[in-house]
């Protein structure tokens, strides 16, 4: 990645908070739209993310990468401003991505990324908002979301809309589209293959720790269960 277009020049080769922040954008468009690219291209930038600013020796991440100019201190930012640090930002898009990819590699990083600023957040939290609510999504009970069907089936669509129009701060969703053969999420996240819909209506699988409540294709009872993640 590069860091600014300019009369157009692409020029400087992208910080953390770049990275951070377009793999930040990536997650909420596959939330958006359920199109298994986007999330692709969040755990692709996320891998770039990690190889190029991850501290081997203390944790965290620094600011420049290491494909940049050598300087003789390599600074890290956890500190959440009017925009909050791609530190802050980077943890819990990882907790993210490991949920819903199953991928316990990348929450093992994601902790390494909690406890590396651990001490720095206790003595000052409230300048640390955002990582804050990265330590909440690793530290108390998350819900899956799976929802399985066609996208254009009544059930479906109000089902998308509900889970669009409700506050899930600690859920992630999946869709598994049973209208195409979803190879390339299942690839991604291999715990939703089963997760399929029932006599061809709109399903979804509520789950914590990928172990899921019994399915449902009944819009008043999904309503409820959203209710009280």
């Amino acid at each position: 990645l590069l860091a600014r277009y300019r009369q157009g020049e692409a020029a400087h080769l992208a910080y953390l908070d770049d990275y951070a922040f377009l793999v930040w954008a990536l997650i909420e468009l596959y939330h958006t739209t359920f199109d298994v690219k986007y999330l692709e291209l969040a755990l692709e930038f996320n891998n770039e993310m990690l190889e190029l600013f991850n501290d081997n020796e203390k944790g965290g991440l620094f600011l420049y990468g290491a494909d940049g100019e050598s300087l003789i201190v390599r600074p890290k930012e956890v500190y959440d401003g009017a925009m909050p640090s791609g530190n802050s930002v980077a943890a819990l898009n990882m907790l993210r991505l490991a949920r819903m990819t199953g991928d316990a590699r990348l929450e093992v990083r994601a902790y390494d990324q909690l406890s590396a600023f651990a001490s720095i957040v206790e003595s000052n939290p409230s300048a640390h908002t955002y990582f804050l609510m990265a330590a909440i999504f690793g530290l108390y009970p998350t819900k899956e979301i799976v929802l399985a069907g066609r996208k254009e089936e009544p059930i479906m669509q109000s089902m998308i809309s509900l889970v669009h129009k409700s506050f899930l701060p600690q859920a992630v969703v999946l869709f598994n589209d049973s209208s195409k053969e979803e190879l390339a999420l299942i690839k991604t996240a291999p715990y939703i293959e089963g997760q399929k819909s029932i006599d061809d209506k709109g399903t979804a699988y509520i789950c914590q720790n990928y172990s899921c409540q019994a399915p449902t294709s009944n819009l008043d009872e999904f309503a409820s269960r959203l209710e009280i993640l």
